[in-house]
């Protein structure tokens, strides 16, 4: 019941005892007449329980009132005031460590990959559209493939591109034999390390901005990097951050909730932000193909996170590719690009560093009543905005998932979108935290 509800009933009650109270005093019998003794129990019973109740609703109003004031505040761009999952405003947060203000200018290059796409004109056209300034985020093209109908498009936009540069080993590599069919893995993979190697190694910055020739960005793709910046930079337990949520369909996705960031131990790349001192610790080992799912893996992870958003700031128009499109069609096609811009540049984001985030994040999940995938799929138990599924098992897990729609594969054990094993998303309106119980230690990389 609400609180709202709550009030009118007590109210109800009020009046209703209040009425009986005055007919008894205008209507009392006369002094030669005895008032039963179990009735004045009752009434005496009654009023101190309309009194309890009318304190009671006296501290519920001044809670409302104070939610409401938060609220405002919260709206007006107060960065002290943080909500929680389910939209509520979060008294609870502590927040123990605070993020520092970047020193000096801040630049973060753009590094565009791109092959035989000559529709990277519409990633670029958004590119330059959205940058608030040439200066804070130059674009560096990085063309494999020698396609030259692709790279007379990226030479059309002249100086709005820092930085066009070109891959100069285009042959074939050599491929385990049943791997023959999957060469242009190999190809991206060693185009990768090469751009990036000319990025920090030769151009000399300390960051970049890593999108594909796909890729459309929301509004307030550029806002939402600057503003993590800091926490790459001051937060060791993060190694990168990205603008996709794995589970990013529509209705998967609190649509209201443009705000909404998340630490995730699964590596989403697909417009990703990365340091140098990262790649200084990646580039000697970089591997030969698939390095998104090398990424993923316990030695290269650390147990280290990424930053993800609610709602996506990248969408992929990617059809035509390596994956020949099974895996757009399926997924990718559905995911929900953000279109309102939402202003990180002046929001609080210390609630993501690791010993803040962690304290608040947990106890959240694991307050939510516990439901079955069936409660949940029929509804039930509609008062609660917030739930949680618990899993136990890897085939758990991917049964669970299957049946609430989110994607159901692992990567060395980790969930795409996961914390601590948790996966979080709505369903049918409501926040759905599918969950590992409560004593959960560490993944298991045999659940693949």
């Amino acid at each position: 019941m609400t609180k709202r509800r709550r009030i009118v009933l007590w109210g109800a009650i009020v009046f209703l005892a209040w009425n009986i109270l005055t007919f008894f005093v205008v209507h009392r019998p006369s002094s030669d007449q005895q008032v039963p003794s179990d009735l004045l129990k009752k009434l005496e019973g009654l009023q101190s329980e309309v009194q309890r109740q009318m304190n009671n609703n006296e501290a519920l109003l001044r809670d409302l009132k104070k939610q409401k004031d938060l609220l405002n505040r919260y709206r007006n761009g107060n960065t002290g005031v943080q909500m929680d999952q389910g939209g509520r405003v979060n008294n609870s947060v502590q927040i123990t460590h605070r993020l520092q203000s970047p020193a000096g200018d801040v630049v973060i290059p753009v590094l565009v990959i791109a092959c035989n796409r000559p529709t990277v004109r519409r990633s670029l056209d958004l590119l330059v559209k959205h940058r608030p300034s040439e200066h804070q985020f130059p674009i560096i093209v990085s063309q494999d493939c020698g396609h030259q109908e692709t790279s007379t498009v990226i030479k059309s936009y002249g100086d709005k591109i820092a930085h066009y540069i070109q891959q100069p080993d285009l042959s074939d590599i050599p491929v385990p034999p049943n791997h023959k069919r999957l060469q242009g893995y190999y190809k991206i993979s060693r185009h990768y390390k090469w751009a990036l190697n000319q990025v920090f190694n030769r151009l000399g910055y300390g960051s970049v901005l890593i999108v594909e020739d796909d890729l459309d960005i929301a509004p307030d793709f550029f806002d939402y990097f600057l503003s993590t910046l800091p926490l790459l930079q001051q937060d060791s337990s993060l190694w990168c951050v990205s603008a996709w949520n794995d589970n990013g369909k529509e209705h998967m996705t609190d649509t209201n909730r443009q705000d909404l960031l998340y630490r995730t131990d699964f590596f989403p790349g697909l417009g990703w932000m990365m340091l140098k001192n990262l790649w200084d610790e990646l580039e000697p080992k970089w591997p030969a193909s698939f390095w998104d799912d090398w990424m993923r893996h316990p030695d290269q992870r650390k147990d280290r996170a990424c930053i993800r958003p609610e709602i996506c700031r990248t969408s992929t128009f990617g059809r035509v590719g390596v994956s020949k499109g099974q895996y757009f069609d399926k997924h990718l096609k559905f995911i929900k690009l953000n279109t309102k811009p939402f202003d990180f540049t002046h929001t609080d984001l210390s609630y993501l560093l690791k010993d803040n985030y962690d304290r608040r994040f947990i106890s959240e999940v694991y307050r939510s009543p516990q439901l079955t995938v069936k409660e949940v799929i029929a509804n039930q138990h509609a008062e609660h905005n917030v739930v949680r599924v618990q899993y136990k098992t890897k085939e758990e897990f991917k049964g669970f998932a299957k049946q609430l729609g989110i994607m159901d594969d692992l990567k060395a054990g980790v969930p795409r979108a996961g914390y601590h094993g948790i996966v979080s998303f709505m369903f049918k309106g409501r926040r759905v935290h599918l969950s590992p119980p409560a004593d959960w230690t560490q993944y298991d990389p045999s659940w693949s």
